[in-house]
């Protein structure tokens, strides 16, 4: 219905404006009675024709287009802001009390409100090759409480996490959508497992490449979230750099 009347509305603005056009013409025929200059400017303006449409197109349009994408952005970094609040930074925490490796990657991890667009292009470099290790197994008693604590935490978060893959404005933002599909995948398959404990080392295996699968696409999406609220809100970026999971002396309060 609505896309009926868009179109009706389009249609009976194109007829007025052909109608306005051919009146303006007979009017200057009347007033100059001059055939031939009415036939000239016609001629002409439609002769310019082709460069109006390609001047609307490629430049107008393409202006317009850049702007909505830039509006669609901004929304959908609210998203994973909110994202973050909800979910991404206590998951990322935990891994990162679990991980042994994160003393080698900690210092570039380490966002300080001084960073340049150069620290934070450096630091997304070496969290992209680095070689991410977790050691989930049935010998170490930490990561069975690990496994269980995030099974607990993603479950109480579902409805969180299908609120946004539900939003087809994410399809645009891919990386974020590889981290929500990886996320979601996790917490089903520590759902599906009645108990954590006693299960085959080939399972802990398994749920232990789907972990660091979410804690490598979590650090990377982490970085650049956090390069946006440097460049567009300090504020929140303050906060966010006192909160940092990587700071072993972070605190929230201002000293």
């Amino acid at each position: 219905m609505d896309l009926s009347k868009n179109f009706d509305w389009r249609v009976k603005l194109g007829i007025f404006l052909i109608v306005l056009s051919s009146l303006l013409y007979i009017s200057h025929y009347l007033i100059f009675n001059d055939a031939h200059s009415v036939l000239f400017y016609i001629g002409a303006d439609i002769a310019f024709l082709p460069i109006e449409v390609l001047f609307v197109v490629l430049l107008v349009e393409n202006a317009i287009s850049n702007r909505e994408k830039k509006l669609m952005m901004e929304k959908l970094n609210m998203v994973i802001g909110v994202f973050f609040s909800e979910v991404g930074t206590e998951l990322m925490g935990a891994i990162v009390e679990f991980d042994p490796d994160t003393v080698e990657i900690r210092h570039e991890l380490m966002v300080k409100t001084s960073w340049s667009r150069k620290n934070f292009q450096n630091a997304k470099e070496k969290v992209k090759t680095f070689d991410y290790t977790l050691h989930i197994n049935s010998e170490n008693p930490e990561s069975i409480k690990f496994l269980e604590h995030t099974k607990k935490f993603l479950v109480s978060r579902r409805k969180f996490l299908l609120a946004l893959l539900e939003n087809p404005n994410l399809l645009e933002h891919e990386t974020f959508t590889d981290l929500l599909w990886a996320v979601f995948h996790l917490m089903e398959e520590l759902e599906k497992r009645e108990t954590i404990t006693n299960l085959p080392i080939t399972d802990y295996q398994h749920l232990n490449g789907d972990t660091v699968r979410v804690y490598s696409l979590l650090i990377q999406e982490w970085l650049q979230y956090m390069e946006h609220l440097e460049e567009h809100y300090p504020y929140l970026f303050s906060l966010a750099v006192r909160t940092n999971p990587f700071d072993l002396d972070s605190q929230v309060m201002i000293k």
